[in-house]
């Protein structure tokens, strides 16, 4: 290579943006965050990061493109700031499918959610028109139809009257717990074991995070929460029945400083005759039972701190070995409320 070719090259990879301003810096940064199209996404990060002072040639290996495409990127910048973001009008190749095509092609992707081979041989059958799983995974792109996790339900819908009244007096008793009358308390049940809950997690290309799979026993948890994150829990690594709630709700009546509501769902556990039978017991204490209606849970706030712990403040390594599963949960419990904070509000 000649010294002038060389001069010429170090040259092209020393070009940057330069002179942003604070304002067009945040604008960048929040079309890197929200745009729903990854070019566009992928041009403004680029600007920033040539603002930051990344050479073409890293920018080059941290987008996966040619040093062409940067330096054309730079170029759409120079000209039209903003609006080189976004492809210009009659760039790129045309749509195989219509507007009209792409409506039906998100109809039969919603009524065929997990197998797009049926959406494709319909599109075939229908128009005689052959696409890949890429060309129908961008058409539900522009819809803002996204590959998620499917969430599980409850088996049946609570009578709506029932419901409706359940709700008003929670909402009720909520008003006195924030008046400072009484502790309104939620209470649940939940277990966790070395079965990963961790649905997602950021890796990188070409890598894959592997938890594996193993038979453990279970750590079960009773919790009384109420919505200023205090929390009371009980630990078992046995299974919780009606006479193991009982004697929870004996121990936490040691603790009460003032007129206590438990709010819980109707699990066998907490209808037994058993259970039934200290309700009275229990209210000359101070404490009394508020039973959802069926079909519920998103009305007991507890249901969330489980599904925080499992889906979110859990380390992958929780999972490594019994010891360390029960250790994290423990360790979670005990700092709930100071580094672990759910807002309630």
């Amino acid at each position: 290579m000649t010294r002038k070719l060389k001069r010429q090259e170090r040259g092209a990879n020393m070009r940057f943006i330069k002179g942003l301003s604070q304002e067009t810096i945040k604008i960048l940064e929040r079309i890197y965050k929200y745009s729903k199209y990854h070019q566009v996404r992928q041009r403004a990060q680029c600007i920033k990061l040539s603002h930051d002072g990344y050479k073409i040639t890293d920018l080059t290996k941290i987008f996966n493109v040619s040093r062409l495409t940067i330096t054309n990127w730079f170029d759409d910048w120079d000209n039209y700031v903003l609006a080189g973001l976004y492809d210009k009008k009659g760039r790129g190749r045309k749509s195989k499918l219509d507007d009209e095509q792409k409506e039906q092609v998100k109809h039969w992707s919603l009524e065929n959610s997990r197998n797009l081979h049926i959406v494709r041989m319909k599109i075939r059958d229908e128009w005689g028109i052959d696409v890949s799983n890429d060309t129908i995974k961008r058409v539900l792109e522009f819809f803002d139809v996204t590959w998620r996790r499917i969430k599980r339900g409850v088996a049946g819908e609570p009578e709506e009257s029932v419901y409706k009244q359940k709700k008003e007096e929670l909402e009720e008793l909520r008003k006195q717990d924030d008046r400072g009358e009484i502790d309104l308390r939620y209470v649940d049940e939940t277990g966790f074991c070395l079965t990963s809950y961790v649905p997602y997690a950021w890796q990188e290309k070409g890598e894959t995070i592997i938890v594996k799979t193993q038979r453990s026993k279970r750590l079960n948890a009773l919790g009384f929460l109420n919505r200023r994150n205090d929390l009371e829990v009980y630990l078992f690594e046995r299974s919780i029945n009606s006479d193991v709630v009982i004697a929870c709700i004996d121990k936490f009546c040691e603790t009460l400083e003032k007129k206590t509501v438990l709010v819980v769902d109707n699990s066998s556990i907490h209808t037994s005759h058993a259970l039934l039978d200290k309700l009275e017991e229990w209210k000359e204490k101070g404490l009394t039972l508020f039973f959802l209606p069926t079909y519920s849970p998103e009305l007991n706030i507890i249901e969330s701190l489980w599904r925080f712990i499992k889906y979110y403040w859990l380390e992958i390594d929780a999972y490594e070995s019994w010891e360390r599963l029960v250790e994290s949960v423990e360790y979670i419990l005990k700092n709930f409320g100071e580094e672990y904070i759910i807002d309630f509000a």
